[in-house]
């Protein structure tokens, strides 16, 4: 091998020197200075969305389409690629920005080599002189015959950093894989209903978890179990449920009970909540500030572009006294646009659109910017919220999300609340997201396509912004003379402890106008076989119920009107009697929601599911699907075929 390197080397030492000519290297070096100095000079640090800089000197030597005035022979080739890597790279000064040293053009490097006598001034409109390059790079330099305006043209199609590339050129986005951040979730256990009678939980209107599964499923790729939080895929349907006829008592509370699909043996206890609707004269005015993330994470399609369009969407839909701000964050924070009137939505809208990514994540001052600025235009008659749209890689300042917690539960007490929506995978920090948003006082949705952003911001903005109902938690009661064992279906960063129930300091969820929520238990009748607990030997002495007994149990909803201190309650037995004798027979509404229920176990391992299968699960979503208006139920039929054969891993980006 070393013979071989040998003789190369001999071939190119032995090879005449061709000399350029002078007047065409000396206009392409000055045109190509011009132009750094025009494009780069003034760029901001930070990530920037050109090719790197490898793509660029490969654009260089073969893109030949595109590099008009460059001349190579072929018989100069091998020679002639370090001359033009030396004169992109150095004059530009690219190469030291890639090695983070510094570059003053005319200055020799390297150790070797010494300048003889410093360049001349070049005459005005006159050619500036080569500047001098490292020994190491000169003496393995062949000459070139450069076109006048060959690097200059190159210089004209590499934007500087924070501008657009030409659409002839590959966009080159950030792309992560793998880092996507969700909490460890450890599935409801069954519970014997003489040892522990009382369920408590609060209530959840977040819908993220299934959006998330949705985009994972789409890319023919499973989700990690702890991505699926199944109350959250049960709430992202509107249900059809009863609702209230009255304002005074904000939701009303529709039970059924029928045969377990998955279990004849089991029953399923259905709780539906459907909050009062307001008309749009009752809608009281917003107060919104815009918090977004243009950390360098962000450039990707599915994050700032869909981030920018969703937005825009949330302001065609606000009212001209309505109010938005708009704050930003990357290596630091910064207000872009002070409180502005909807009305106005030209000057918001362009704010939207001048938005770029790059740079690092300083999350948590972003949100203390954001409420100072929430607090600023506060309306003591209007919602004051905070709608923070990321992908949660917090990586800069605080980023501990206990921490964030803290600072979030005590500025809900000024009644501003916040909402997140989130984007992208690969890096998404779901775990982030869920403790801002259930500590905040609002919800949490994932973007994962522009129709879930209409979905979100659009077709259920009433119930997203208008709260009618607060802290609202949910206190099930089982009879032990007619259920032996229960679990509650998801829920489980929703739990509370029994006494909570009747404390008004406990913060729990909230409804808003219209929306619907919908709890289910799995529980086991008293004389069925399919306990999973045997009963005690030495166990105390069973005493019949002294009221009840034609009761599974008994449900109690508790919760405060906005702005008030103090909770109200209401509560509805559950009737042995009143129980669906087959799954058919059951509610439509209820059934798909058993559906959901089951694809969601199916997901997280199916501990309870039994034998239960994809395809029982689209037969019976199939059969209560309903109406359907905007497609989702028949969307979900369609991502459970996906699930059947999606890959447990994703393939590894090359």
């Amino acid at each position: 091998m070393t013979d071989e390197l040998d003789h190369i080397k001999a071939r190119f030492r032995a090879e005449t020197a061709i000399e350029p000519d002078a007047a065409a290297k000396a206009a392409g070096i000055a045109a190509a200075m011009a132009h750094y100095d025009e494009n780069f000079s003034k760029a901001s640090q930070g990530k920037a969305s050109g090719p790197r800089l490898i793509e660029r000197v490969r654009g260089v030597l073969f893109g030949s389409s595109k590099m008009h005035g460059l001349k190579l022979s072929h018989g100069l080739m091998a020679g002639a690629s370090l001359a033009v890597i030396s004169l992109v790279a150095i004059n530009s000064g690219l190469l030291h920005e890639v090695q983070n040293i510094p570059f003053t053009p005319g200055v020799d490097q390297d150790e070797e080599a010494k300048l003889a006598s410093p360049a001349p001034e070049p005459a005005k409109k006159e050619a500036a002189p080569l500047p001098s390059m490292p020994s190491t790079v000169v003496a393995r330099q062949k000459a070139v015959e450069f076109d006048a305006g060959a690097i200059s043209g190159y210089l004209e199609k590499t934007p500087a950093p924070g501008l657009a590339l030409p659409a002839d050129q590959p966009q080159v986005h950030y792309q992560d894989q793998g880092r996507d951040k969700f909490s460890d979730i450890e599935t409801n256990p069954v519970k014997i209903a003489r040892d522990e009678p009382v369920s408590t939980f609060s209530i959840d209107v977040d819908t993220s978890s299934y959006s998330f599964v949705r985009a994972e499923l789409n890319q023919n790729v499973l989700p990690q179990k702890d991505a699926v939080r199944v109350e959250e895929m049960i709430n992202y349907f509107p249900y059809d449920y009863a609702g209230p006829v009255d304002k005074a008592v904000p939701f009303k509370t529709n039970v059924s009970v029928f045969p377990s699909p998955w279990n004849p043996d089991t029953k399923l206890m259905h709780v539906g909540i459907k909050g009062f609707a307001l008309n749009g004269q009752e809608k009281p005015k917003s107060n919104l500030v815009f918090l977004i993330d243009t950390s360098g994470s962000m450039d990707s399609p599915d994050k700032l572009p869909l981030l920018r369009n969703a937005m825009t969407m949330l302001v065609e839909t606000l009212g001209p006294e309505d109010t938005v701000s708009i704050v930003t964050y990357a290596g630091s924070a910064g207000t872009v646009l002070e409180p502005t009137k909807a009305k106005d939505k030209a000057k918001i809208i362009g704010a939207l659109d001048r938005l770029m990514a790059g740079g690092s994540t300083a999350g948590a001052e972003g949100i203390r910017q954001a409420y100072q600025l929430a607090e600023q235009s506060f309306d003591k008659t209007g919602i004051n919220r905070v709608i923070l749209a990321t992908d949660g890689d917090f990586n800069v300042g605080i980023t501990d999300p206990e921490e964030l917690k803290s600072f979030v539960e005590r500025k809900r007490e000024t009644g501003v609340t916040l909402s997140v929506l989130g984007f992208g995978r690969g890096n998404y920090n779901d775990e982030m997201m869920q403790t801002l948003a259930q500590n905040g006082n609002g919800n949490a949705a994932y973007i994962d396509t522009i129709n879930e952003a209409r979905k979100v911001l659009v077709d259920e903005v009433s119930s997203t912004l208008f709260t009618i109902a607060q802290d609202v938690k949910i206190q099930v009661e089982f009879n032990p003379d007619t259920v032996s064992e229960y679990r509650l279906i998801g829920y489980e960063t929703r739990m509370l402890k029994r006494e909570d129930f009747n404390n008004d300091k406990v913060d729990a969820g909230d409804i808003g106008s219209g929306h619907t929520v919908t709890a289910i238990y799995e529980i086991t009748p008293r004389d069925s076989k399919a306990k999973l607990n045997d009963d005690l030997r030495y166990g105390a002495s069973e005493t019949p119920a002294k009221a009840g007994a034609d009761e599974y149990g008994f449900v109690k909803i508790r919760y405060k009107l906005p702005g008030e201190k103090d909770s109200k309650l209401i509560s509805e037995p559950v009737k042995v009697s009143a129980a669906s004798a087959t799954v058919d027979a059951a509610p439509q509404e209820a059934r798909f929601s058993a559906a959901v229920a089951a694809f969601g176990q199916l997901l997280r391992g199916g501990q309870y599911t039994r034998s239960y299968s994809y395809d029982d699960v689209i037969a019976l979503a199939q059969a209560a699907k309903g109406t359907d208006a905007f497609g989702y139920r028949a969307e979900f039929i369609n991502l459970m075929r996906l699930a059947k054969t999606a890959q447990g891993l994703e393939p590894l980006k090359q």
